[in-house]
């Protein structure tokens, strides 16, 4: 028995081989397959099956161009509605890989056809569980996104979560190994755990929503303090149900070189918009004016689900060599239109003598010195509702980077004000400045390293929490 995680941070998503006498099952797949079809190449193995847990919301599965390379039946649980060519197993229904054997758990919840996996080893005792959005390290899946016209509540879902839970996974015995569908950073969850894999018998001991007494409490527990999910969940949903273009298609349309004329002509066209992928401390010392910065080196294709319009074309500006990597991972998160990049980056845009615009950065001190004499200072504070409750700058006005997309969200924001924008650490105070420029604000500063860097200075500025104000 062979068994190997492949973990993508980008995503906090984890897809698993599984390989016996040379059978392998790949579960829960990304959209870029090359890795999957190398590892059975190198293995000598022969993909039988692709199981997939549920149709994920946060990211574009791999699952049709993976059938399509190697002939392997995609297996979805009970419940699933689709007219892809899908096989769609009973609850307890076994299917036979080498000497191992895999059992179907349906397990809905998280959502309606969720299914769990067990491994049976080549004794045919219980091994391992691929739990999906099911049950992560430390918590349990989001029961908040059932198709409205299901006319499913968070509740219903949620008391579906806890009778799964129970009926499913508590008699499953201790040692059982545990390999989520996802780790520490995922919105598919609320407090997921840093590691990537346990047992069942460290969840039943550790986990706070193991540890409910009944479906009310657990509902609660759940429930509560969870935010909304991203706003391209029902977006990636639809195209897994759906169906999609083969990624291939889609890097070839991207990969068009563009000259600095030509990407001149592409920006004036309708529905284009420039994306700078490069690193956000590059991309504030200047930048083409309009662009919106989400650096490849953060949570970069999550944000770009986020915070970017999928009906318009992205014209890319990144680092020379990081093209192809710039549209694999947006296609992860199911963008396909692309006009092309500019060839040779920002460095062609300035030796052309184009027009360019920057961000100011600013040290904390910078901030702090500031404060007491500048009346027309705002601090925007682009963190999540939950980390800004937890403790922030005393004056700052919260507006989480999820928000900048509505103009409704800048209301409070006026010309004359001198804008210093701060996150936890500098990367999403980037994303959010360039989109404030886009806006047409440009008396802006960008707090470096954020409010990790801003907190060190207690003795200078004035900190406030949810419910009460500290010095």
């Amino acid at each position: 028995m062979f068994v190997e995680q492949l973990y993508t941070g980008c995503l906090s998503e984890a897809a698993y081989y599984i390989e016996s006498d040379g059978e392998a099952a790949v579960i829960d797949p990304i959209r870029d397959i090359d890795d999957y079809l190398q590892l059975a190449q190198n293995r000598n193995a022969k993909i039988k099956y692709i199981f997939e847990t549920h149709f994920h919301a946060d990211f574009v599965s791999g699952h049709l161009d993976l059938a399509a390379a190697t002939g392997a039946t995609i297996v979805y649980g009970p419940g699933t509605v689709t007219k892809l060519p899908v096989h769609i197993a009973k609850d307890g229904e076994k299917f036979a890989l080498g000497k191992l054997v895999f059992e179907v758990l349906h397990t809905p919840g998280h959502t309606l056809e969720s299914s769990c996996f067990l491994l049976k080893d080549e004794q045919g005792k219980d091994s391992a569980i691929f739990t999906g959005d099911t049950l992560f390290v430390g918590d349990v899946g989001r029961p908040d996104l059932a198709q409205k016209a299901n006319e499913i509540t968070m509740g219903d879902l949620a008391g579906m979560l806890y009778e799964s839970l129970q009926s499913k996974i508590m008699p499953l015995a201790d040692d059982i190994t545990l390999y989520p569908g996802h780790g520490a950073g995922s919105s598919c969850g609320k407090t997921l755990g840093p590691e990537t894999f346990s047992t069942i018998g460290e969840q039943k001991l550790h986990n706070y929503a193991l540890q409910q007494p009944d479906k009310t409490s657990f509902i609660k527990a759940v429930v509560d303090g969870l935010e909304a999910p991203p706003a391209y969940f029902p977006i990636n949903a639809k195209i897994n149900k759906e169906g999609y273009e083969n990624i291939n298609a889609i890097i070839e349309k991207g990969m068009h070189a563009l000259s600095v004329e030509d990407f001149k002509k592409k920006m004036k066209e309708d529905n284009t918009f420039i994306l700078d992928t490069r690193i956000s401390t590059v991309f504030t010392e200047g930048f083409i004016p309009g662009s919106i910065s989400i650096g490849l080196e953060g949570r970069f294709a999550e944000w770009a689900g986020i915070i970017l319009p999928f009906d318009q074309s992205i014209l890319l500006v990144t680092e020379p060599g990081k093209e192809k990597e710039s549209i694999v991972r947006l296609a992860r998160v199911g963008f396909e239109k692309f006009a092309g990049f500019l060839s040779g980056g920002y460095a062609a845009w300035i030796a052309a003598d184009e027009r360019h615009d920057m961000i100011i950065d600013v040290e904390a001190d910078e901030l702090a010195m500031d404060i007491p004499f500048d009346p027309n200072l705002v601090v925007v504070d682009v963190r999540k509702e939950s980390e800004y409750a937890q403790e922030h700058v005393a004056i700052a006005l919260n507006i989480p980077l999820s928000d900048l997309t509505d103009p409704a969200s800048m209301a409070n924001l006026e010309d004359n004000h001198n804008i210093y924008v701060h996150c936890a650490g500098g990367y999403r105070s980037v994303i959010a400045l360039s989109l404030l420029k886009r806006q047409g604000f440009h008396n802006l500063r960008n707090v470096i390293g954020g409010f990790g860097q801003i907190k060190l200075l207690e003795d200078k500025i004035e900190f406030a929490k949810t419910e009460e104000v500290v010095k």
